[in-house]
């Protein structure tokens, strides 16, 4: 008979050690073993080497963006065909993200950060050297597709090596850098809002983009082919196979199913769609990464301290969406908030208040999107270890789709409605991702148990 009892914590009700409760002891053992095989540093390591990887694919995106009126210079072309370079990246790089990582849990990890790392370097010599817009535009699908593996596969390895109880903090340093990811949206308003900001601003915003500003942009993609070579040689002489033993599709066949029609997964992911947000600013930029490098860590350790202090509680027994608990605060006020301030400051203060106010909305949102992402990002290894890769591809392949279809979107609306009320349409966005996120910490067993894609259970996290 069908009932709403989570399918994650059927065999976790009762005491510990009992065969009404969680597993025996051996389990227990073995189960700390697997996570045994690294040492700290070497752990440490590992997650230094996947952040590498994953931050170098962040640049594809984002650094082309300032260098959109150079190409259409150069190309004689106007700014919006220019611009489908950025959209037809986003779109290669969320399908890369589904291909790498469905690879990735039946080949292991190692395998494919070795080949998805030269494609990436091939492709950036491609734009590189690109003579028409034509060829760009394909260049940049295959620079895009190789990128694909650094935002989904780093969040695999972190849940092959990492216990329940620490994988949220791991998660975090991993998310200061892969985080970034989330301003490609920022980056895009903060380059195409030209037309409709002031000519002092503009200056601005160019010179926070030294390397297109001072070089040409053909500069920047070299570099991205520098960056992918060293990320690939540091991957075939220090990186490990951290795939958990039996774990591999070599090893034993996992069942194949679609992730996307999950609602456990699917409702979190929208809600990290509505808070990739839309600011209107120039080089103040690093204030949103300094909140991100200060929040990422922080929401980790703090998610872990919940799932730990209610599991406790609850005697044993460990419901994932606790570790969505501590996003609350961050989803309702931080976000929102501060994309609604930031707009409304944008428009309507003008000089060094206005720099400095929005400096104060830069900072609160870069902290508090971080403090809304990284558990979320934990919360999907947790429920899907085995497969948390994948997981982590179905998240990014969906706000891959929002992002592009903000990036198109976002100019009109700024010529049509103004700065204020577009930001406006963004905070309210957040709002109603607030508004899932409680959904599914509410009712996430129920969800789950709609359709058992094979969830992970605590006997094997």
């Amino acid at each position: 008979m069908t009932t709403e009892q989570s399918p994650l914590l059927g065999s976790d009700i009762g005491p510990p050690a009992q065969c009404n409760g969680i597993e025996d002891a051996s389990a227990v053992l073995s189960r700390d073993d697997v996570y045994k095989r690294f040492s700290k540093t070497q752990k440490r390591g590992i997650v230094a080497l996947v952040s590498w990887a994953g931050l170098v694919p962040l640049f594809v995106s984002g650094s082309f963006i300032p260098a959109i009126p150079q190409v259409a210079r150069e190309f004689n072309c106007t700014g919006s065909v220019a611009n489908i370079a950025i959209s037809l990246s986003i779109f290669a790089v969320a399908l890369g993200t589904f291909f790498w990582a469905s690879y990735s849990g039946f080949y292991g990890r190692r395998p494919i950060y070795l080949l998805s790392l030269p494609i990436l370097a091939i492709g950036s010599v491609g734009v590189t050297f690109a003579g028409t817009i034509t060829a760009l535009l394909a260049w940049r699908f295959v620079q895009a597709f190789g990128a694909g593996s650094g935002l989904s596969v780093g969040a695999g390895v972190i849940g092959d090596i990492y216990r329940l109880e620490e994988r949220g903090y791991a998660m975090g340093i991993f998310w200061t850098v892969r985080s970034a990811h989330a301003h490609t949206a920022a980056h895009a308003i903060s380059n195409v809002v030209h037309a409709g900001m002031s000519a002092r601003a503009c200056t601005c915003a160019a010179r926070g983009r030294l390397a297109t500003h001072y070089g040409s942009w053909r500069t920047m993609q070299f570099a991205l082919f520098v960056a992918a070579t060293v990320s690939w040689l540091l991957m075939a002489f220090f990186m490990p196979e951290t795939s958990q033993p039996s774990a591999r599709g070599l090893d034993k066949l996992l069942e194949s199913e679609g992730l996307e029609s999950e609602p456990a997964v699917c409702v979190p992911g929208m809600h990290i769609r509505a808070v990739n947000r839309l600011h209107l600013t120039c080089t103040i930029i690093i204030y949103d990464c300094l909140g991100n490098t200060i929040g990422a860590p922080l929401a980790g350790h703090i998610s872990d301290r919940i799932v730990q202090r209610w599991k406790v509680n609850r005697g044993g027994v460990w419901v994932p969406e606790d570790r969505l608990r501590g996003t609350t605060i961050a989803a309702l006020v931080f976000v929102p908030m501060s994309v609604l301030l930031s707009g409304a400051i944008t428009q309507y203060v003008h000089g060094t208040l206005g720099i400095v106010l929005n400096l104060v909305c830069l900072f609160v949102n870069g902290l508090g999107v971080d403090l809304v992402l990284s558990p979320c990002a934990a919360y999907f290894v947790d429920i899907m270890h085995a497969r948390s890769a994948e997981t982590m591809a179905a998240d990014n392949g969906l706000r891959s789709a929002f992002i592009a279809l903000a990036t198109a979107a976002i100019l009109p609306l700024i010529n049509h409605i103004g700065v204020f009320a577009t930001n406006a349409i963004a905070a309210g966005l957040a709002w109603i991702g607030f508004v899932l996120l409680w959904v599914t910490i509410d009712y996430g067993d129920r969800m789950r148990a709609w359709i058992d894609v094979g969830f992970a259970t605590s006997s094997d996290n």
